[in-house]
């Protein structure tokens, strides 16, 4: 089935009196939860670097493409929607995974790291008060290219905070695609 992308956000459904927009403040608006984070975290990347030309594909091998490179991209807060009042500890996935392939309808006998970089993404407002997705000042970004998760965390499922600050350095929001330029 063909994606019909973008929505508008006054396409109506059909039936009722309603739009995609009531749907989709009723169901995305909280963006403190851990898979609609990821999601928007993708979506700050992909505004930054230019990467937002085709709709986004659900459990694809990686999340984005800019130029030849393919890019994952993975997300962590500080603040959950269900915050118990202890700041969470800060980790992402970096695990091997096994490609989909949608023409064959199959999986990819090896699983591998399938992006050529990965875009770490953490929400580091620790205030409950205070924190705002939306806003990309409290955002930094770690970019790290595959090769060096390789060679340096190889049979690694997830990667500390204080690891990936080893390997790369916390990146603005407004530096990212500048920063993506400059890599081989």
């Amino acid at each position: 089935m063909k994606n019909k992308f973008p929505l508008e956000p006054n396409t109506k459904i059909k039936g009722t009196e309603l739009t995609i927009l009531d749907f989709w403040k009723w169901g995305y608006s909280d963006i403190l939860t851990n898979s609609l984070r990821g999601v928007f975290a993708e979506f700050l990347v992909g505004a930054a670097i230019g990467a937002l030309n085709q709709s986004r594909i659900e459990w694809d091998a990686f999340d984005l493409q800019y130029k030849d490179k393919k890019v994952e991209v993975k997300s962590a807060a500080y603040i959950q929607a269900w915050y118990n009042g202890t700041p969470s500890k800060i980790s992402f996935s970096i695990g091997h995974k096994k490609k989909y392939d949608y023409e064959t309808n199959t999986y990819s006998p090896d699983a591998a790291r399938n992006a050529d970089i990965y875009v770490f993404c953490l929400l580091k407002e620790e205030n409950p008060e205070m924190v705002d997705p939306l806003d990309t000042s409290q955002w930094e970004f770690y970019i790290v290219l595959t090769n060096t998760l390789n060679s340096q965390f190889s049979s690694q499922k997830t990667i500390a905070l204080s690891s990936l600050k080893k390997v790369s350095a916390p990146i603005l929001y407004g530096d990212l695609r500048s920063v993506f330029d400059s890599l081989d």
